[in-house]
C-alpha cells in the first residue's frame, strides 16, 4: 500500500483511492489481455483472407467421422 495511507489525515479517503487504483490496474490488465486476444484473432482472420478461394471450398475433413443413417426406401 502507498505511504499516503499513514500521512493522510483522512484515512478513509486514502484507502478508497488505493482501492480505486488497484481496480483500475486490474481493469488495465484485463483490457490488455482482451486486446492481445483480438490481435491474435485478427491475425488468424488476415491469414484466412490471404489464402486462395479454392482452399476455402475444399470438402470437409470430418466426413469420415460423421455417422450417416441408412437410407430407407418409402413407397
Amino acid at each position: 500500500m502507498s505511504d499516503n495511507y499513514y500521512t493522510e489525515p483522512n484515512k478513509t479517503a486514502a484507502i478508497r483511492s488505493w482501492i480505486m487504483w488497484q481496480m483500475l490496474r486490474g481493469m488495465g490488465w484485463a483490457a490488455l489481455f482482451v486486446f492481445v486476444i483480438g490481435l491474435i484473432y485478427g491475425a488468424i482472420w488476415a491469414v484466412g483472407q490471404i489464402l486462395p478461394e479454392e482452399s476455402k471450398q475444399a470438402p470437409s475433413p470430418f466426413t469420415s467421422l460423421e455417422i450417416s443413417s441408412p437410407l430407407v426406401a418409402t413407397a
